[in-house]
């Protein structure tokens, strides 16, 4: 029993699967992935991923907007407060702050991630967080418009173990992706060895960040079987103890 907490299904690499998004999940729920969240960057892809997400009982959808996608993005809070309505959407995101890639639209990147998470406490849905490189900002904005009032996630998680204690204080869980699995890796997976085991959750974020052993391969959503045996390793427990607590994990944030 696995869940891939963060994938853009509508945006994999379907030639292993003969260009079918049904086979690429079955071959998930295969290797005991049950549950999908299809994961929204813009307003140009909310119809796809709500699509999805309503074709597969086992697909659950979000809304918002990148970071490294605000241009003309400009959406305002009654627009993520009302697309949170539909039954399959259980989060608002991802959103959050880039500044790695997209420091020249830093402005914009504050404002819309306030909006965002402005609708969430609104809407009273969790936030999907992606954050690089702005670990004081992102913070500020969460404590400022008090989303300690739904939590949510810092999704593919890469920053220090003291931001993830201090979004966990904020009723955060931290996820993590293929990236654990990398050679480079070794401060994150300190970071996985030492947090609160019901804050943890595991993810693709499909189809980037490929785990080892299938670098160089396009990423799916069953590849989060390896991010979770990575995470049992290095916390020296059972793939299963992994399996069952992140999936309890997303059923207590996502699902409730």
């Amino acid at each position: 029993m696995l869940v891939d907490s963060h994938c853009h299904l509508d945006r994999l690499d379907l030639s292993p699967f003969d260009g079918s998004l049904d086979a690429a999940l079955q071959a998930a729920r295969e290797v005991g992935v049950n549950q999908f969240l299809c994961v929204a960057i813009n307003v140009d892809n909310q119809a796809d991923v709500l699509n999805i997400a309503s074709q597969h009982e086992d697909v659950y959808a979000s809304v918002g907007i990148h970071p490294l996608y605000t241009k003309g993005q400009q959406v305002d809070k009654t627009y993520l407060v009302e697309q949170a309505q539909h039954e399959k959407i259980v989060a608002i995101g991802e959103t959050g702050l880039d500044y790695y890639y997209a420091q020249e639209s830093k402005e914009e990147q504050l404002a819309l991630f306030e909006t965002h998470v402005i609708a969430a406490v609104e809407s009273q849905k969790p936030l999907i967080i992606h954050t690089r490189d702005a670990r004081e900002d992102t913070l500020k904005i969460l404590a400022d418009n008090q989303a300690d009032k739904v939590g949510g996630v810092l999704h593919c998680f890469t920053e220090s173990l003291e931001m993830a204690l201090a979004a966990i204080e904020m009723g955060f869980y931290i996820s993590f992706s293929g990236i654990v699995t990398f050679r480079n890796a070794a401060e994150l997976r300190e970071v996985a060895k030492v947090l609160p085991s019901d804050k943890i959750l595991v993810e693709t974020d499909s189809p980037y960040l490929t785990p080892v052993p299938f670098r160089g391969k396009p990423n799916s959503p069953r590849h989060v079987l390896d991010v979770a045996k990575c995470i049992a390793e290095i916390r020296d427990v059972s793939l299963q103890t992994i399996a069952q607590q992140t999936t309890d994990n997303f059923a207590q944030l996502f699902l409730k």
